[in-house]
């Protein structure tokens, strides 16, 4: 949970400075900024897959997982949920405080807690007590509010309640699974996540090319699964 209220603290801290002094920021430095986050995130992922003991179960689990994502319309799943929010609070002015707010909180929200960082950060924090990707997350998530609150207003702020919510509950319901999760399931869970971050990285961050990031999110289920199968020969 320790990851958890970092993020909390750097999406307050992020948006407060948003509000204050993020609309005298160039853009140019905006970028410059996003781009060395986006390296960043690239190396860490790296990093993670050098980690990996069964570079094919790793492969494995990235094919399996992601033809389950696209039957499963995960990335579409998403796209769609954001779509529809995003409908909800535009159909109206933007004219007043209230309507800012709204669209501030919704937007933020879904920033901070759809993606794979989310996901794999809070799951290794439950698992264990290991917030390294929570605080890059967190990291990034401060510029990104930063940006957000100097354009939408407060309600960038409150979103840190749903990241309270919905990360948290990640992380506890993973300590619940520590007995059934070994260190080799770990690992290649870990050495997975590092390959999505790159994609992350590649796609969101860096824009050199679309991915869709989401489709893969059942690979950090199907690579310890595969762990656990060939436990047994």
């Amino acid at each position: 949970m320790i990851g958890t209220f970092i993020n909390i603290v750097t999406i307050l801290i992020g948006s407060t400075l948003g509000l204050l002094f993020g609309a005298r920021l160039p853009d140019h430095l905006k970028n410059t900024i996003t781009a060395g986050l986006g390296l960043f995130t690239l190396a860490i992922g790296i990093s993670m897959f050098l980690k990996s003991e069964e570079t094919l179960i790793v492969l494995g689990g990235l094919l399996i997982g992601a033809i389950l994502g696209e039957w499963w319309k995960i990335e579409e799943g998403l796209e769609n949920l954001g779509s529809w929010i995003e409908g909800k609070v535009g159909k109206k002015s933007n004219s007043t405080e209230s309507e800012r707010f709204i669209r501030g909180f919704m937007t933020a929200s879904l920033l901070f807690c759809i993606g794979p960082l989310t996901i794999l950060g809070s799951i290794q924090d439950g698992l264990s007590g290991n917030y390294e990707l929570l605080a890059v997350k967190s990291v990034l998530d401060g510029f990104a509010s930063l940006a957000f609150a100097s354009t939408l207003g407060i309600g960038v702020i409150f979103s840190a309640f749903i990241v309270l919510i919905y990360q948290g509950g990640i992380s506890l319901l993973a300590a619940q699974l520590d007995g059934l999760i070994t260190e080799p399931m770990m690992t290649e869970m870990t050495a997975v996540g590092g390959v999505i971050l790159v994609g992350l990285a590649i796609s969101s961050l860096l824009e050199i090319k679309k991915i869709r990031v989401g489709s893969f999110l059942p690979a950090l289920a199907t690579a310890p699964l595969i762990v656990w199968i060939l436990s047994f020969f």
